[in-house]
């Protein structure tokens, strides 16, 4: 769209994207899009963005609190841009409590985007037993993670909606 187009309409009130990196990597992102093609399941379908994180230099003893209760069994490592650099399991906080996330983290997690189809990630999912998965956008940083359970969830018709539920002051909650 030539900028003349976009200005014009951004005068009538609409508006108005200027993404250069193409549709691919729009989708990637996990941003909205419309049309009449095959709307498979995908990641974003069953994907949390409520998992919790935990900056490198944290101590297990900030961090605990966050992945013990019955909710979560792992934390997200992120660094200042929000880029998933590592992941710590509830396992790995038998280490002394002074240590730092940095040194107990699994560095480089596997990723995936919010764009994937989501039957055949699950399916890898329960053939290498991941219970989950870290979502990122194309640059790295952070959106969710996809656990196995609710993917299988969603993948058996069970409505978003009845999964998913918004509370007050919080972005939402998956239900049993």
């Amino acid at each position: 769209m030539s900028p003349r187009a976009a200005c014009r309409l951004e005068a009538l009130g609409h508006r108005v994207y200027d993404y250069v990196n193409g549709i691919a990597d729009w989708k990637a992102a996990g941003l909205a899009t419309e049309g009449s093609g095959q709307q498979d399941q995908r990641v974003i379908d069953a994907m949390r963005p409520d998992v919790p994180t935990c900056r490198p230099e944290e101590t297990i003893a900030d961090i605990s609190s966050r992945i013990t209760d019955d909710r979560w069994d792992v934390c997200i490592v992120i660094d200042c841009d929000r880029k998933a650099i590592g992941r710590i399991r509830n396992g790995d906080l038998g280490a002394d409590p002074h240590h730092r996330a940095r040194d107990i983290m699994e560095p480089g997690p596997s990723t995936v985007r919010p764009d994937s189809r989501l039957e055949p990630l699950v399916r890898r999912m329960h053939h290498k037993n991941a219970p989950h998965v870290t979502v990122t956008n194309p640059q790295g940083e952070l959106l969710g993670l996809l656990l196995r359970d609710d993917a299988d969830r969603v993948l058996a018709g069970e409505p978003r909606e009845r999964i998913w539920r918004d509370c007050d002051c919080c972005p939402g909650q998956w239900t049993s």
